[in-house]
């Protein structure tokens, strides 16, 4: 279902225990453990120093730089929230997620035949296990890392707005510094798939993940999962893996809170100010409801930086919705043509392989394309 008001498309999620019969569920297969937070994110670059300016420029603290490795953190508690390691080619190389102390990383071993890390491989120290994910990913589950200090932060300044029924804000102006916008922690990556089932079913059973928003083809299969950590009581992130069907097998992006808008809209002017490729925003999005800002690093990797997300419980339930783009955002520029497939040669060859192996149909391709045409604003 979805709403249409004067040329504008909402989507109207429905919660999981309402879903009309042609709608099929995400399932929830039995986890082997629980991931508490993701870690930290690995990469490969063929040259570490233009990775360190964009990185101190957008706002992480670099905490070793060397010849053949680099590390960085925000201003959290987390010892490292990005590793960068020289190498051949650049690359995503995979998530580290820190697990529940009542893991036991064993079972990975015996059912997923993951090898244990060698000493020292983990920042902040720990023990630890590597295992693949269905598209050959690299993925660490770790515990026993040591927390680190955080790091000072100016408070935010979102709590004393004014509005028109509401001015908590007298006598006082918003004066921000231009600077960086400091990152405070990592907070979510995406992965596109041709497997969405397969790779889906995977992270929710590594990780014990909760899908709290999945977005279905016309047909009624689930195309598009947001899921986020099992923290019981606790409040999780929105989302903290995201899935979604593609074409190939790719990191699609990685998310990074900051204090607050303004400090979004700062890290803005000054990323703009050294000339990095700005990508999209700054708008809010509609799944997790954050403020957003995407950038491009020096090797062409999407980043994100975002604030204000949504929060949720373990009990929550799952909400469904059509897989429509203009429901990626509640308002702001429109999505960029660049975050879309680009049809070009080498995409049409990997839609015939595609079509050739039968990973893919054309039926469901053809759903895929009628959602990426579909105009979510018709007036840009």
């Amino acid at each position: 279902m979805v709403k249409t008001v004067t040329g504008l498309r909402e989507p109207e999620a429905l919660p999981e225990s309402q879903l009309p019969a042609h709608v099929r569920r995400v399932p929830r297969p039995r986890p082997l453990g629980r991931a508490v937070e993701l870690a930290f994110l690995r990469w490969e670059k063929r040259q570490l120093a233009p990775t360190e300016r964009f990185w101190r420029d957008f706002g992480m603290h670099i905490v070793e730089s060397g010849a053949e490795r680099l590390l960085a953190r925000g201003t959290g508690d987390a010892p490292c929230i990005a590793v960068a390691a020289r190498g051949r080619e650049n690359r995503f190389v995979g998530p580290a997620f820190r697990m529940s102390e009542d893991t036991d990383l064993e079972v990975y071993v015996k059912t997923l035949n993951a090898k244990p890390l060698a000493a020292g491989a983990i920042p902040g120290g720990g023990r630890g296990v590597e295992l693949r994910d269905p598209a050959g990913r690299a993925v660490w589950l770790v515990q026993g890392q040591a927390r680190a200090k955080p790091l000072p932060i100016r408070p935010p300044v979102t709590a004393l707005v004014n509005s028109a029924v509401h001015a908590p804000r007298v006598n006082r102006t918003v004066r921000t510094p231009i600077e960086p916008a400091q990152v405070v922690r990592l907070g979510h990556f995406v992965l596109q798939t041709v497997d969405f089932a397969g790779l889906t079913d995977w992270y929710l059973r590594v990780l014990g993940l909760i899908p709290t928003d999945v977005q279905y083809l016309a047909d009624g299969s689930p195309n598009l999962a947001f899921c986020r950590l099992n923290l019981g009581d606790t409040p999780a992130d929105h989302h903290t893996v995201v899935i979604v069907g593609a074409i190939e097998e790719r990191y699609e992006h990685s998310a990074y809170e900051v204090i607050d808008l303004d400090a979004l809209g700062q890290g803005h002017q000054v990323l703009r100010a050294r000339g990095y490729r700005h990508l999209w925003g700054i708008g809010r999005h509609v799944l997790g409801s954050q403020l957003f800002d995407y950038w491009r690093d020096p090797d062409g990797f999407e980043l994100e930086h975002y604030t204000d997300g949504d929060l949720f419980t373990a009990d929550f339930e799952t909400s469904y919705s059509p897989f429509d783009m203009g429901s990626l955002w509640a308002w702001g520029d429109d999505l960029p043509a660049s975050m879309k497939p680009q049809m070009n040669p080498r995409t049409l060859m990997r839609i015939v392989a595609l079509l050739r192996s039968k990973r893919i149909t054309v039926e469901r391709l053809k759903m895929v394309s009628a959602a990426l045409k579909a105009p979510a604003r018709p007036w840009l």
